[in-house]
């Protein structure tokens, strides 16, 4: 499920473009996976402050106000990977899916939903972050595995920093 590109098995039987081609597939697709996954968090921070809202009694609130409030958990420090640029087109599939599943579930309108709908758009929210947490697991394993063998290749001397500057 949503993984564009599948391995090619052991990376030790990949040429090295082939090794290096499918590192990039990988990161690429683990940047969208950890973008919709990290909207997905939002959310569920949006959710939790609109129960919480409504259980205080404080009558009816908005979106808006309580993104302006600045409700929420305090930010993650988030993986200890260096930061990279994301670029998730707004036609992602990743994407696509996951504003089909916001929609179905009715968060543009949860300030109007009862309990039941909220907890059914908090446990809809809850499985597709949970989802695209395995998958990014996974994502990061091959990826790990990918650049284990290139440094490999580097470090034996089947690889050369010369065949970087000819490709």
């Amino acid at each position: 499920m949503n993984m564009p590109t599948q391995p090619s098995g052991d990376p030790a039987a990949l040429s090295l473009p082939d090794l290096r081609t499918e590192r990039d597939a990988q990161r690429k697709h683990e940047d969208a996976v950890s973008f919709v996954r990290r909207l997905a968090q939002g959310r569920l921070d949006l959710v939790t402050a609109v129960r919480q809202h409504k259980a205080d009694g404080t009558g009816a609130v908005s979106v808006a106000e309580i993104v302006r409030s600045g409700v929420g958990p305090a930010p993650s420090t988030g993986s200890a990977r260096p930061p990279r640029d994301t670029e998730v087109s707004a036609d992602h599939p990743l994407l696509t899916e996951f504003d089909a599943l916001c929609d179905q579930l009715g968060f543009d309108n949860m300030a109007d939903l009862d309990e039941a709908g909220l907890q059914a758009l908090e446990s809809g929210l809850k499985a597709f972050e949970s989802t695209q947490s395995e998958i990014r697991r996974q994502l990061f394993d091959r990826i790990d595995a990918l650049t284990a063998e290139l440094v490999r290749r580097y470090r034996d001397g089947d690889a050369s920093v010369d065949t970087l500057l000819q490709n």
